[in-house]
């Protein structure tokens, strides 16, 4: 085994009370993102999985309450900011502020199988001396998903990073999401006020908590209005109070209407119409216009830090989400 003091510990997992006895190679397939079991049986082998601060082999039996850590020689992605030329789309810059619309399949920051070609690799590159925020990740403050398009802010320096953090934690930012969800909601709009959290069985997922496990995750609100209806799918804008990880794709799969081809949260599956294999093909073609989940943050509303007005900003619906709703419209019409 190497000197511990020259590995890094790039994981760290508590494992759950009722975690039923499996494999430490198959347990964690479901908690550490782009790893395969080759991978994971490779790290054992070197000697970089412990359990309980002891070395083990990928066939060790996960028990709960385990306290598991995987080191390697080389410190995590995200401690390793390099610059990269890449062409931002940015909406809006001044002294204090940039605001960006992210396109789709852009990570907002470095991670464990993505140390390049994130949005903070671009701005490092672009904008010199970003403050850091609490996560040390220059100029962040907030985030959206890596296969959700749209619009952010970024702070660019310590009085608008203060300044700017304040008003998400408090809720006083302005935030519209469009999102094309399977199914036909009973309302025209409604809140969702569920507490979301780690799912102790896939930590890649989240997931919404009863109130006996409450403690288990953080409070989280969204507010929705059905903007269309194409009878198996809906497209609708949802509205954040807070801003929990995957709070739109969580909550709305919660009240049954999962996002439109979100692979992780099962809506890559046909959830909503016939058996019809016309229709079957259909849906996969929509698929194949549109590679992911169907969500693209719209509009971004905050006061500035230095001048103190309020402003807002809007982007347009991306093309490939276009295309997707535009074979639906065709779809539903057809069917009327």
């Amino acid at each position: 085994m190497e000197n511990s003091e020259s590995l890094h510990e790039h994981y760290s997992f508590s494992v759950q009370p009722g975690q039923e006895p499996l494999r430490i190679d198959k347990y964690l397939m479901n908690f550490v993102e782009n790893a395969t079991r080759t991978k994971i049986q490779a790290a054992a082998k070197d000697g970089s999985i412990r359990v309980n601060g002891q070395v083990v082999k990928s066939n060790y039996k996960v028990r709960p309450l385990d306290e598991i850590k995987v080191f390697f020689e080389y410190p995590p992605a995200e401690n390793l900011l390099l610059p990269e030329n890449i062409d931002l789309n940015i909406v809006f810059e001044d002294d204090d502020i940039i605001v960006v619309n992210k396109p789709a399949g852009m990570v907002v920051h470095p991670g464990h199988g993505n140390q390049t070609g994130t949005l903070i690799n671009g701005l490092i590159y672009h904008f010199d001396n970003l403050p850091n925020n609490s996560s040390n990740r220059p100029g962040l403050v907030h985030r959206i998903d890596k296969d959700t398009s749209g619009l952010l802010v970024v702070a660019k320096n310590d009085n608008a990073m203060s300044k700017l953090s304040k008003q998400f934690a408090n809720k006083t930012s302005k935030r519209e999401y469009v999102a094309l969800v399977w199914g036909n909601p009973k309302k025209d709009e409604g809140t969702i006020n569920e507490i979301i959290g780690r799912n102790p069985k896939n930590r890649l997922q989240n997931i919404v908590f009863n109130e006996e496990d409450s403690h288990l995750g953080k409070p989280a609100i969204t507010h929705y209005k059905v903007l269309e209806r194409f009878g198996y799918v809906s497209l609708i804008s949802c509205t954040l109070e807070t801003g929990r990880t995957h709070q739109i794709r969580v909550h709305l799969k919660f009240i049954g209407h999962t996002l439109f081809n979100d692979e992780r949260y099962g809506g890559n599956l046909i959830l909503k119409g016939t058996t019809f294999t016309k229709y079957k093909q259909f849906v996969d073609n929509c698929f194949k216009v549109l590679p992911r989940q169907a969500l693209h943050a719209k509009s971004l509303g905050f006061i500035h830090p230095a001048s103190n007005k309020f402003m807002e900003f809007e982007s347009e619906i991306p093309d490939d989400i276009k295309l997707c709703i535009d074979k639906w419209t065709n779809y539903s019409k057809h069917q009327m």
